[in-house]
């Protein structure tokens, strides 16, 4: 079961670490959509804590724009930061808050993307240690980390579990989130972890 907003709230604190040297603005929470799960996260909106951001993820552009339309006005009256999946032109032209990049995408980048647009929050997925070190080096403000636990998405995924999870954020250069299978018994799992927060399509759930 995914968990509430108050069990989200309450589940969160602890869980971050002191950073510092980077953007303590960081959200703690983010939401992302999926064409079969969250095509329209409208409804979520009222469910996440205050200051998340959203991670619009569509398999055509034309309903990722359409996606991202949608949700941009009330996002920006929330105080949510609004991140586009792998399409830098996209967020450009919608004034969005950032991108969010594959993890192949980072290979094909080796330096931080998109370093002439100031105050963007890019973050990258990584699904391994090398993976999350190289997306370290690149630059990126932070790293979306999975699966930490069995998904929906992807149930025949091995997954990292809670302890390697939490021995990757320990060592990382760059501020992680969990993502994968989070609900509320997870989020405990993950207490004093280090991670800079959680990540996920069903973390808004009722």
């Amino acid at each position: 079961m995914a968990a509430s907003l108050s069990d989200l709230t309450r589940a969160l604190h602890g869980l971050r670490p002191p950073w510092p040297a980077l953007d303590a603005d960081l959200p703690a929470a983010i939401l992302m959509t999926d064409d079969e799960r969250l095509a329209d996260p409208l409804g979520a909106l009222d469910r996440l804590p205050a200051g998340s951001a959203v991670i619009v993820r569509r398999r055509e552009p034309g309903a990722r724009e359409a996606t991202a339309r949608a949700i941009l006005p009330e996002c920006r009256r929330r105080g949510m930061r609004v991140l586009i999946a792998d399409d830098a032109d996209l967020a450009r032209r919608l004034g969005a808050d950032g991108v969010h990049l594959p993890e192949a995408a980072v290979k094909r980048r080796p330096r931080r993307p998109f370093p002439d647009e100031p105050g963007w929050l890019v973050t990258a997925a990584a699904h391994s240690g090398a993976a999350l070190a190289r997306a370290a080096g690149a630059g990126v403000d932070a790293v979306l980390l999975s699966p930490v636990f069995a998904t929906q998405s992807h149930p025949g995924d091995r997954v990292l579990g809670p302890l390697r999870f939490r021995a990757l954020c320990r060592d990382a250069a760059v501020p992680v989130y969990a993502l994968g299978g989070i609900d509320t018994a997870g989020l405990r799992r993950l207490r004093g972890s280090g991670a800079a927060g959680i990540a996920g399509i069903g973390i808004a759930g009722g």
